[in-house]
């Protein structure tokens, strides 16, 4: 199937792109990768009356850092993210976390905003800012606001972002000290959207015991899942098998997912345990080293 008929822009500048978006309020849409955008609208599944290209914004293709955080612009190619220096060496888990999207190929016109937007539960890069802790900013014709990301994704495919609003960039704080991280995911074949996703960010003291941490799950909830009520259980302990069978058993608790034709809520449940045991001993493991 192809899309029904729509108008295209496509602005030079943000302002311009802003205005687009004033005008045409809840029938406009923004396109940028188009990676999840095009099939949508192919099936029929959304018929937006205009689409604002924002490939010519070159102001919002950046990845920077100073001593505190890194800055991505939402118009990065996941390609770029995936190979730069700065990411590796200052945000780990991000930089292990972009390989599992897609391929190559989707990895190339897929941008860093567009995934967040998108808000897809199992999506990689939402599960690691959300690990890591960053801001995200939005602007409007009006004005620009920063939104913490635990309040930035709402429920299933669906974000703070007002329909006249442009995600600009993304802040991503940089853990200082012995800092340890994990991703991981487990889907039917590489490429392949996950069936439950995995990120953990924490930090050790000097004695080897956890300082902090946020775990986060995909694939369980509506939303990327921040799973509260571990930092009261893991601060001050060093990692045991006891502590990681009890963090255990806060995810059964908190975790509801659904059963689909990929698997039942039951096997979710269980891989979500799992995968939480896995990340936790890999990332401590690291922090140690």
């Amino acid at each position: 199937m192809k899309p029904p008929k729509f108008d295209y822009y496509r602005p030079n500048t943000v302002d311009t792109a802003l205005s687009l978006l004033e005008e045409s309020g809840f029938d406009g849409k923004i396109i940028a990768g188009g990676q999840s955008l095009v099939p949508i609208m192919n099936m029929r599944l959304a018929s937006p009356e205009c689409l604002i290209d924002i490939n010519q914004l070159h102001e919002l293709d950046f990845i920077e850092a100073d001593d505190d955080k890194v800055k991505i612009g939402t118009l990065t190619r996941q390609s770029r993210v995936e190979v730069s220096d700065l990411i590796k060496d200052n945000i780990g888990l991000l930089h292990e976390a972009v390989p599992f999207i897609g391929h190559l190929q989707t990895r190339n016109r897929g941008t860093f905003g567009g995934s967040l937007v998108h808000a897809d539960p199992t999506a990689e890069i939402p599960l690691a800012l959300m690990a890591s802790g960053g801001t995200v900013h939005i602007a409007s014709a009006d004005e620009t606001r920063e939104v913490q990301v635990e309040d930035f994704f709402v429920t299933y495919l669906t974000t703070d972002v007002m329909p006249t609003e442009l995600l600009t960039e993304v802040h991503i704080p940089i853990w200082k000290g012995r800092v340890g991280f994990a991703f991981d995911e487990i889907s039917r074949r590489h490429g392949d959207f996950a069936i439950v996703a995995s990120a953990c960010q924490l930090t050790l003291d000097d004695h080897n015991k956890i300082s902090n941490v946020r775990l986060v799950l995909g694939g369980v909830e509506a939303v990327p899942l921040l799973v509260e009520g571990v930092n009261e259980i893991m601060i001050g302990e060093e990692l045991s098998d006891s502590l990681l069978n009890k963090v255990a058993d806060i995810v059964t608790g908190v975790v509801d997912p659904e059963s689909d034709l990929h698997a039942s809520a039951d096997y979710r449940r269980h891989l979500a345990t799992v995968y939480t045991k896995r990340i936790l001993q890999t990332a401590y493991n690291r922090a140690r080293r």
